[in-house]
Formats: structure tokens, C-alpha cells, sequence
């Protein structure tokens, strides 16, 4: 017990700033992950309706 005391107090700090930062991240990562699978129905979307809009001006 008494060995690892010196060590978490010296390595605790980071671990924990390390543990709350990939935390983050990771919220973060899977926005990113779900607006990069969302984007080829968006990107249709956008087509289509472009589509539709030429063919109303004609």
C-alpha cells in the first residue's frame, strides 16, 4: 500500500485529466460520426429539391 502512494500521487492527476478529456472526445467523435452518415441523404435532399426547383422556374 505504501508503494503505491507515491505513485498516485504522482500519476494521478494526469490519469484523470487524460480520462475526462477522451471522455469529451468521444461525445464529441460520435456527433462527428453520425453527421458524416447522415450526409448522403442530406446531400440528395439538397439535389432533389434543387431538381425541383429548376423545374418549377421553367
Amino acid at each position: 500500500m505504501d508503494a503505491w502512494l507515491p505513485v498516485l500521487s504522482e500519476f494521478g492527476f494526469p490519469v484523470i485529466v487524460t480520462l475526462y478529456l477522451l471522455h469529451r472526445i468521444e461525445n464529441k467523435l460520435d456527433l462527428v460520426n453520425q453527421s458524416i452518415l447522415k450526409l448522403p441523404e442530406n446531400l440528395y435532399q439538397q439535389t432533389y429539391r434543387g431538381v425541383e426547383q429548376k423545374k418549377m422556374i421553367e
